[in-house]
């Protein structure tokens, strides 16, 4: 089948061409956090089907967004990652992220899909400047059965899966119905630790700031119906 093309010299449909299938944007999203094979992106996106991601992902590749590499020993497994190209898409994700966060829940959303490190990527788009400006630090949060890092420097919070490369500043620990009012301002970091609702490893100035960095603004009634 050829692929389909706006046939526009305009930049707006020359991007559209590459990034405006269904499933093409979420793949990116997923890449923004970290390398990943091709079956934990499958996993993450199950109803896009074997084939789908196959075509998407070679897609991609050939527009020269995403790379293939292969780990290295003991692992060996060959990973999808974003080129330089791929992870200038970050901003437009990050603009997404937050424009979207203000839209009303659409009928039907299972909020068994919520998950924390992709709330996170979202809270840490839309942290004011001023909150990370000179800061340097790493918080690592294991939020259920899920592992992610923010990573805070030269001004801006990224967030990526799995467990901090470098010892933390800040190790937290809870279940997700925790972790959503945390950053939605139901429930301090200190009162979680007095109610045992999360455990914290490091300074209280740092989950002070890694919760205020991690805060949940426009649209934060519909974070509490997740967490509902």
């Amino acid at each position: 089948m050829a692929k389909r093309t706006y046939g526009e010299l305009c930049p707006v449909a020359r991007a559209l061409d590459v990034i405006g299938e269904r499933w093409t944007i979420l793949i990116v999203r997923e890449l923004l956090l970290g390398p990943k094979r091709f079956k934990d992106l499958l996993a993450r996106l199950p109803a896009m089907g074997t084939n789908r991601l196959a075509g998407r992902l070679r897609g991609l590749y050939d527009a020269g967004v995403v790379a293939k590499r292969t780990l290295p020993p003991p692992g060996e497994a060959q990973v999808y990652e974003l080129t330089d190209l791929g992870e200038r898409l970050r901003p437009l994700v990050y603009c997404l992220s937050v424009w979207g966060a203000e839209l009303p829940l659409p009928d039907g959303a299972d909020p068994a899909t919520a998950r924390p490190e992709l709330i996170a990527l979202g809270l840490a788009a839309a942290a004011p400047p001023e909150l990370t400006h000179g800061l340097e630090e790493t918080y690592e949060l294991q939020v259920g059965g899920e592992s992610f890092h923010v990573r805070v420097g030269n001004g801006v919070a990224g967030v990526r899966s799995g467990p901090a490369p470098q010892p933390p500043d800040l190790v937290v620990q809870c279940d997700l119905p925790a972790f959503l009012e945390l950053v939605s301002g139901q429930l301090s970091p200190a009162r979680a630790a007095r109610e045992r609702r999360a455990s914290f490893t490091g300074e209280p100035a740092a989950r002070a700031r890694a919760f205020r960095i991690l805060s949940f603004r426009p649209g934060a009634r519909d974070l509490r119906l997740v967490a509902a």
